[in-house]
């Protein structure tokens, strides 16, 4: 590989790990963009800062000291340099085989173009509630008045010892309910009492009373009890500690101090309402977003649903289990991430790496564990790259697909124990992605959850992982929205394996398949396909027939959830052949032609079904007369009804109101109110 027009600095970290020129320069490339150092942090640093006098972008393979470099680039004007860790991923093993493949794809995929995340500009004015009890709570907030306007709020007054000055105002009381995010939540307030000032001893409050109503920008919250929020940790503005634990309360002290200004947040997930598989006229299909969001950011809206934005967290589990794609990661895109991915295998394959597994991890868990492994243990195996994502729950079947296609033999995520929970759909998207490697004849374990905090565990569980067999070094890009990725990816896939059929079942959750359709209950009405949100579901112009394409099917369930004869049922499966490409008939029928004009105007089941509920059981098709107008076509059914002068409307007039002076005068006429009505 080469390394473009980039000035690429590499240090050994005063020897403590292998980058030489021999080594790992070959494996970059051309050697005059690569810059060798044994101390590049200190005694070299004038190499780096010499660089930054020319045009070349910059990438350090240092992170520990990224802060150092970042500020002399600074002030040298320049935004542009980008930093990978070679050391701890990568330097700092006790694997006997060589690092440098693995360097090389680390360098060679930070250094990838990303798409950056538009932004959200979020205001606080340090409105601040504090919610605890007694002398622990009434300190927090003490602290907090220094750079925030705080409320405090007493769930019991206990040891509460009040000064001879209060700076803030303080009120007992319990949170009944709360709502929003950083710079707008509200909360509902139950025995909410004002103290009085002339609280002597003991704090005393006044009369209490439910259903107080109050706003504020940040929350700080040393209750001790349950979190106001689902996944509180991930909610902007909201600061959760234990009153006993002094430590973690002046943490969270410290965290919340500088809440106070305008701040940026990136707008983690897009939304395209045209393609949501949600509901349509009030039935309800798919719901995987709303099931799987932990901290509450989607509600229903309408047809489809709304995504707060204050209060998503970018988890990406939405986006990982929407089956259309409606909801859109972009912190990174899909696109992006995917190509990064490929990059790595890429890389790492092209440098003479063997057997090749990522690991993906988030920051916050994965990347520290993965710092002790390297610094206490033995590291990470070299042929396990390691990868850092925002959140590693909201990994899809796609982006693994993708993996695999690119030449990875596994894919290993590592989760946090403590957010076991927001994993359920990475534990559906790697069920599947297993089901679906079956079905292509590729049935291993090669997708696997690691959830573990132990960094000894960790290292022994990555160090025993199988040499599976290679499957795919194709890497289609990454183009289109998630499901002609996906389908690229498993495409790559399928060939690379040997199906011992062309279509196969997979799970239920699945985003694949086709429908059943019971003709003898299928009337053709056709609500199945204005239900579709996808256009699998299609009719002709022509005659009565309903059309499918199940390529395009994401098994929403709406169709089934709006057929008025319970005709539908739904068949997880993947289809390989090029028919899945294709519509297909599910049903047809003969037109029903007027019976007076013999014009096609009906499908024939439909009007038969029609017949059996109305001919001889409705007051306007009473007799054979009148039933034979449900077998003419409007123009015709139409002239009937004005035969002789008749209104054809009059069936829509409205009847006239009942009034109380109606009442009153047929009963002076000793007539019935209907007698009287038709008299008048």
């Amino acid at each position: 590989m080469s390394t473009g027009s980039k000035r690429v600095f590499l240090c050994n970290c005063e020897g403590s790990m292998a980058v030489g020129r021999d080594g790992l320069g070959k494996a970059l490339g051309d050697g005059d963009t690569v810059s060798f150092h044994r101390h590049l942090c200190r005694a070299e640093i004038g190499s780096f800062e010499e660089a930054l006098a020319g045009d070349a972008p910059l990438c350090v393979a240092c992170a520990q000291e990224s802060p150092l470099f970042a500020e002399i680039a600074g002030e040298a004007g320049r935004a542009d340099v980008t930093f990978v860790n070679i050391r701890e991923t990568a330097g700092w093993t006790g694997d006997k085989a060589s690092p440098v493949p693995k360097m090389a794809a680390l360098i060679a995929a930070a250094q990838q173009p990303i798409t950056p995340a538009r932004l959200r500009e979020i205001e606080s004015d340090g409105l601040c509630l504090v919610i605890g009890a007694g002398q622990v709570a009434f300190e927090a907030a003490a602290r907090l008045n220094r750079t925030l306007s705080v409320t405090l709020l007493l769930t019991d007054p206990g040891d509460l010892l009040l000064p001879p000055v209060l700076d803030f105002p303080i009120f007992s009381g319990r949170v009944a309910k709360a709502a929003g995010s950083l710079g707008g939540f509200e909360l509902t307030v139950d025995g909410y009492a004002a103290l009085l000032p002339s609280s002597r001893g003991t704090a005393e409050f006044t009369m209490a009373r439910n259903g107080a109503r109050t706003q504020c920008s940040v929350i700080f919250d040393i209750s001790g009890g349950a979190a106001l929020f689902p996944r509180p940790g991930g909610r902007d503005g909201y600061f959760r500690a234990d009153p006993g634990n002094p430590a973690a309360v002046l943490e969270a002290i410290l965290d919340a101090s500088d809440y106070v200004g305008t701040f940026e947040k990136p707008l983690y997930v897009g939304y395209d309402a045209a393609i949501c598989a949600h509901q349509r006229s009030r039935l309800t299909g798919c719901t995987k977003c709303l099931d799987h969001c932990p901290a509450g950011a989607i509600t229903p809206d309408g047809d489809g649903v709304f995504v707060d934005p204050g209060i998503c967290g970018g988890c990406g589990n939405c986006a990982a289990h929407c089956p259309t794609g409606a909801i859109s990661y972009s912190y990174p895109t899909r696109s992006d991430q995917i190509a990064r991915i490929q990059t790595l295998a890429r890389s790492y394959l092209a440098a003479g790496g063997k057997a090749p597994v990522l690991l993906l991890h988030d920051a916050g868990h994965g990347t520290p564990l993965i710092g002790a492994m390297a610094r206490f243990g033995r590291g990470l195996p070299a042929r396990v790259i390691p990868w850092e994502l925002h959140s590693a729950s909201g990994v899809g079947h796609d982006v693994l697909a993708a993996a695999l296609a690119a030449g990875f033999r596994q894919v290993v995520v590592l989760a946090d124990p403590a957010k076991a929970e927001e994993f359920a759909a990475l534990a559906a998207e790697a069920e599947l992605t297993e089901a679906l490697l079956a079905g292509f004849g590729l049935a291993g374990n090669r997708v696997v959850t690691l959830m573990e905090t132990d960094p000894d565990a960790v290292a022994t569980a990555l160090h025993a992982l199988p040499e599976l067999p290679e499957i795919s070094r194709s890497a289609p890009a990454p183009r289109g929205g998630k499901r002609e990725v996906a389908r690229s990816a498993l495409s790559a896939l399928a060939e690379a394996g040997k199906p011992a059929a062309e279509v196969f079942a997979l799970p239920d959750s699945a985003p694949y398949g086709a429908v059943a359709v019971d003709t003898d209950s299928c009337t053709l009405c056709l609500a199945c396909v204005t239900a579709c949100p996808v256009d699998a579901l299609r009719d002709t112009a022509e005659r009565p027939q309903l059309r499918f394409v199940e390529s395009a099917c994401v098994q929403c369930g709406l169709c089934a959830a709006t057929c008025p004869e319970d005709a539908i049922t739904l068949q997880p499966r993947y289809n390989l052949s090029p028919a899945a490409m294709r519509p297909v008939t599910l049903n047809e029928d003969e037109p029903a032609e007027c019976i007076s004009c013999g014009k096609p105007f009906a499908a024939g089941a439909m009007l038969r079904a029609v017949e059996r509920t109305l001919a001889g059981k409705h007051r306007m098709f009473a007799d054979e007369d009148s039933a034979r107008l449900i077998r003419m076509c409007d123009a015709c059914r139409l002239a009937e009804l004005s035969k002789g002068g008749a209104d054809p409307f009059a069936i829509a007039h409205p009847r006239r109101t009942r009034t109380t002076e109606d009442y009153l005068a047929a009963d002076e006429k000793g007539l019935s109110i209907d007698d009287f009505l038709s008299d008048e």
